[in-house]
């Protein structure tokens, strides 16, 4: 695990170090295994796996997702073969086929005390670097109301987490928080070391013909290019309030230039989701494309991209 990079596009997130910038967001690469065959993930970055609960979760009825022409929606229900499950049979794969990328584990609960439950059931495995606590999930013991959006809800989950472990804690936000940089504040004091911005967006999409919704759960999770200037915002307020702490910024990245928007406005790393699903090759081909902008510009390192916009005086 004690890789060192030094390349170019070489980036130091929370202590961990990625050969580049370059991650596949959470829910869209399963564990690895099942996009091995597609993806070159060693060429990667990393990648941020599926989400992994206490227990298995079925996840939501089918049809999960849908395109609208625009984007996608989803709504897959973190359907997960649960911890002790990941931790057997996926975890030493990743261990042993990921010798250059870094993983990072999706975590969720349905209330505070499961993050903290998953992290110690996986804790003491090997192969992967770091955890991403999907705070946009519902609290069901308050009624459905996000995590994130409960700042005490919040406190106690990641102050829970980080003391079942010493690997960073990443903490991913929904974009409909009305001030997104104040609970990436919140989490930080917890504990987090890092902040993923953002998750998907609610929508709801109708099939005219049937008069119902195209997905089986009926509302899902909005994604794809409309979302990409959401999650730039995002990241610049978060950057601009907490300068020192690392994010990831993801959302609507579907080339080398969306991946700029992003590091100009202050994210470590870059995920791409929706626009992988699409062109499972398009990640490579981006972090290719990433080099070769950097060198036509005389950019050193992209570490010195980052947060580098330049906002207008006038």
């Amino acid at each position: 695990m004690n890789r060192t990079h030094h390349g170019p596009l070489a980036v130091t997130a929370a202590g961990v170090e990625f050969q580049n910038p370059i991650v596949l967001a959470a829910g869209t690469a399963a564990y690895g295994r099942e996009i091995a065959g597609v993806v070159r993930l060693n060429a990667l970055g990393g990648l941020v796996t599926k989400a992994v609960s206490v227990e298995p979760r079925a996840g939501a009825p089918a049809p999960r997702v849908a395109d609208f022409g625009e984007g996608m929606i989803n709504a897959v229900g973190l359907a997960n073969p649960g911890a002790d499950a990941v931790r057997r049979d996926e975890l030493p794969w990743i261990a042993r086929e990921l010798t250059a990328a870094r993983a990072i584990v999706n975590v969720v609960g349905r209330v505070v005390e499961d993050y903290a439950s998953v992290v110690r059931m996986l804790d003491s495995a090997e192969g992967f670097a770091a955890y991403e606590l999907n705070v946009s999930c519902p609290n069901t013991r308050q009624g459905g109301l996000e995590f994130g959006a409960d700042r005490e809800a919040l406190r106690a989950l990641v102050s829970q987490a980080r003391a079942a472990t010493r690997r960073p804690l990443f903490v991913k936000l929904s974009p409909t928080l009305p001030d997104i940089a104040g609970v990436a504040q919140v989490a930080v004091e917890a504990g987090a070391d890092a902040i993923s911005v953002v998750n998907t967006i609610p929508g709801l999409v109708i099939d005219v013909e049937t008069r119902r919704p195209a997905l089986g759960f009926g509302t899902g999770g909005v994604s794809g290019p409309g979302l990409r200037p959401v999650g730039v915002l995002a990241t610049w307020k978060v950057r601009r309030a907490l300068p020192d702490v690392p994010i990831l910024g993801l959302g609507g990245v579907s080339s080398a230039d969306d991946a700029l928007q992003y590091l100009l406005a202050g994210a470590t790393l870059v995920g791409i989701g929706t626009a992988a699903l699409a062109d499972p090759r398009l990640p490579e081909r981006i972090v290719r494309d990433l080099g070769d902008w950097c060198m036509r510009h005389g950019v050193a390192r992209v570490t010195d991209l980052v947060g580098r916009m330049e906002w207008p005086t006038a």
